[in-house]
């Protein structure tokens, strides 16, 4: 009897762990998730596959969290989590695709504390593609824009110290781009192109390494300037008028070396240049020079080697940045070389025109829409008198191609009759039968005959 037993319980619990064998093997993939927190299971899951750089699953697991759960507190962590993915992949198409998602979650949830996390990593995206200063800025410009918004639009945020130092770096390369064309045009001697260059650079980026060197290659700009200005074939009032007010700007520019960078390589160079131009060398407050040696404390110093294996990569230099003082936020007006042009021309003109009065225009003149162009002479007025000379002669006697044609020689155009000499109309009007000849303006077209082949 108990072996009979024995035997009936051993069935029993082999049917049982059959069925519970075949049950595991049918399983819902969330039969072991909590019941009451599964969309915390889901991006746990999703957070454990992007440590495993399996992004692809945690994406999975992550758009299956918004989907199934749109009302969890988990959604907003999700939607940033798969921004987070395609930033960590790395690539150019995923880095666009994270820059999307990073802009949806802002637009979704711009007041929650991580809309200024999602704003950081579209400008550290750009930030990654950063390339040197001699090469294509887009991304330069674009990282510079995105972490100026990042703090103008959330300046009380945690990531608004890591948003100003580079901040900082970008506008190192930028500014480093500045400079380099304005070295360019002023070795070109475009002077004007290189004044330009040099001011926006100055005005725009006061922490620029090299703001010393790019004001004095503005001062000097300045003072060739000055001397083109004495070369040139103006009147003296004039010549003088440009010259001061170019060498002012050379002055102004030299003092705010002194004044502002005090402690960088150009500051006795430009002492050197006021005393050149006479004009009066400031002093230095102590306030700046103490500010001024901290910028350049805070600069990376590097190697040569560094610098080599800097310059063989594709990713700019960074170690000269500053890392103290406020970065601009607003650019400035932008001086351009047309408006400069323009100015330039506008002196010369009012001074000329003050000197010679109405009766003649120098420069250029513009008169009912009509621009009259340098060194021509003023329209007429009506009740001026005409010179004979001015007068054009009668055009001269022309080929009738027709009757040439027709007759296979050169005849001459009688010349037109004058209407003063004459009011006969019947002297004046061609003949009937020599219609062909009346004017050599009209011409006859010629037939032409064509033969076609005929083939055999």
């Amino acid at each position: 009897m108990f072996r009979r037993v024995s035997i009936a319980l051993l069935l029993a619990a082999s049917l049982l762990t059959g069925v519970a064998c075949s049950n595991k093997k049918a399983a819902n993939p969330l039969a072991q998730i909590n019941s009451k927190q599964p969309d915390k299971v889901l991006f746990d899951r999703a957070m454990q596959a992007m440590k495993e750089r399996k992004y692809d699953v945690a994406r999975i697991s992550l758009q299956t969290l918004i989907n199934t759960y749109p009302d969890s507190e988990y959604v907003a962590r999700a939607k940033l989590a798969v921004g987070e993915s395609w930033y960590q992949e790395g690539s150019t198409a995923a880095l666009a695709q994270a820059e999307t998602e990073f802009r949806d979650f802002i637009t979704f949830f711009p007041n929650m504390a991580e809309a200024s996390e999602a704003q950081l990593k579209i400008a550290d995206i750009h930030y990654r593609q950063m390339e040197k200063p001699d090469r294509d800025y887009v991304h330069a410009r674009r990282a510079e824009e995105e972490y100026r918004q990042l703090l103008l639009q959330y300046p009380d945020s945690k990531l608004a110290d890591t948003a100003r130092l580079r901040l900082l770096e970008v506008q190192e390369v930028l500014a480093e781009r500045e400079f380099r064309i304005a070295h360019f045009y002023f070795q070109r001697q475009s002077l004007l192109a290189a004044i330009a260059r040099a001011r926006t650079l100055t005005d725009t980026y006061p922490l620029y390494s090299r703001s010393d060197e790019a004001l004095y290659l503005l001062g000097q700009t300045y003072e060739l300037q000055a001397d083109r200005t004495r070369a040139a074939n103006l009147s003296d009032a004039l010549k003088q008028r440009l010259t001061k007010e170019y060498l002012d700007n050379a002055a102004q520019v030299y003092s705010k070396i002194v004044t502002r960078y005090p402690a960088m390589p150009r500051y006795q160079d430009a002492c050197q240049r006021l005393a050149a131009i006479e004009r009066p060398v400031p002093v230095p407050t102590p306030e700046a020079i103490a500010l001024n040696k901290k910028e350049l404390a805070s600069r990376v110093a590097t190697t040569r080697y560094e610098r080599f294996v800097t310059n063989m990569g594709k990713r700019p230099d960074l170690s000269a940045a500053a890392k103290i003082g406020e970065p601009t936020l607003v650019d400035p007006k932008e001086t351009d070389a047309p408006s400069l042009v323009r100015q330039i021309n506008s002196i010369v003109k009012s001074e000329t025109e003050a000197k010679s009065g109405s009766g003649s225009v120098s420069v250029e003149a513009v008169k009912n829409g009509d621009k009259i162009a340098e060194n021509q002479p003023a329209p007429r007025s009506a009740t001026a008198p005409v010179n004979p000379s001015d007068v054009p002669t009668a055009a001269p006697s022309q080929l009738n191609e027709s009757a040439s044609s027709a007759s296979g020689e050169a005849a001459a155009t009688p010349p037109a009759s004058n209407a003063s000499s004459s009011t006969d109309p019947a002297k004046t009007d061609p003949p009937k039968d020599d219609a062909k000849n009346a004017s050599s303006s009209r011409k006859v077209k010629k037939k032409h005959h064509f033969h076609i082949p005929i083939p055999l």
